[in-house]
């Protein structure tokens, strides 16, 4: 015979009341996220968005430097006199033919000197911060020793061509010369800050990828094609956006070249940010330096929506294989 003892039923528990939370708690979890955003937001609103807006505005007008508080009402006036000045399509082509010499060559050493550090080797991590020492350097040093490099009399550059049994070239007054002299400089300078951005890129790629692609049978340069590029597609589309906007608002380095905001006696490589700076510093025109502005910006939107435009058709041709 078994002797059970019944269990006693344990004791209710008790559940704590709701908490109850004042209008003053409930109000601040409901804007608190739009709190701690709102300094960007106005930061960007007084030195972004509001210097764009007046910008646009000023453009309107006819403006002059010495009396700015005098306004006068021109519409598209400004913009109609722009588009009639001859040397406003000079500067024009001369930002388009420096920025493809400027970019191209920047971004594809770049990405050569990415995958050169992206190996295991010796010293790599002073490598990639001696890569950085460009770009960390003044605008207005670096411009000034190239200035000296590419003298038509003594520079190194011209001394160095004679050597192979090339002649002097004149390389602030030549409409050629003086383009790649600037891109040059932008070139130096820049190369190293993207061939570090395209590393990152490079290391997020899985070693999964390439130790199939070994496996496979690919060799070094085929898993380059066809797993790093892939891989860096958005990387590479981000420096390009990058060097676009800046090739478009280039100006201390063809400024401190020759010292001379017209770009050259024959504004051979005036850009459009010298063009600006001529009209509204140097002519006292506000009002048609302010529709400068506005052009660029719009020119940089279209070059950007361009470039998205091509990789969102590469991407769904691809997705279509």
């Amino acid at each position: 015979m078994t002797l059970t003892a019944s269990a006693s039923p344990a004791p209710p528990r008790s559940v704590p009341p709701p908490v109850r939370r004042g209008p003053v708690r409930r109000a601040w979890q409901t804007f608190s996220p739009y709190a701690y955003i709102a300094p960007f937001f106005t930061l960007f609103a007084a030195f972004g968005l509001f210097p764009l807006l007046y910008t646009a505005y000023v453009s309107l007008y006819r403006v002059e430097l010495q009396t700015p508080g005098t306004m006068e009402w021109r519409g598209l006036g400004n913009y109609t006199a722009l588009f009639g000045d001859a040397y406003f399509w000079t500067a024009l082509r001369n930002t388009f033919t420096i920025g493809v010499l400027s970019t191209v060559p920047q971004l594809v050493m770049a990405l050569g000197l990415a995958h050169l550090l992206n190996y295991r080797m010796r010293g790599r991590t002073f490598l990639r911060t001696a890569v950085l020492l460009p770009y960390a350097t003044s605008v207005a040093a670096a411009t000034l020793v190239f200035a000296q490099l590419f003298g038509r009399d003594f520079g190194l550059v011209n001394h160095l061509l004679g050597v192979v049994g090339v002649g002097p070239v004149d390389w602030q007054n030549g409409t050629v010369a003086s383009q790649i002299a600037v891109s040059t400089i932008v070139v130096w300078r820049w190369t190293g800050y993207n061939a570090l951005i395209y590393l990152a890129g490079m290391q997020s790629i899985p070693n999964e990828l390439y130790e199939a692609a070994a496996m496979d049978g690919a060799s070094r340069w085929r898993q380059f094609f066809h797993v790093t590029l892939p891989g860096l597609r958005p990387t590479i589309l981000f420096t390009v956006v990058v060097s676009t906007i800046g090739a478009t608002q280039l100006f201390g380095e063809p400024l401190l070249l020759e010292g001379s905001v017209s770009g050259g006696i024959s504004h051979q490589y005036q850009t459009l940010g010298l063009y600006l700076y001529e009209q509204g510093w140097g002519f006292f025109h506000l009002g048609r330096a302010a529709a400068i502005a506005w052009v660029m910006f719009l020119l940089i939107v279209v070059l950007v929506g361009i470039n998205a435009l091509i990789v969102r058709r590469r991407s769904r041709e691809e997705a279509g294989r």
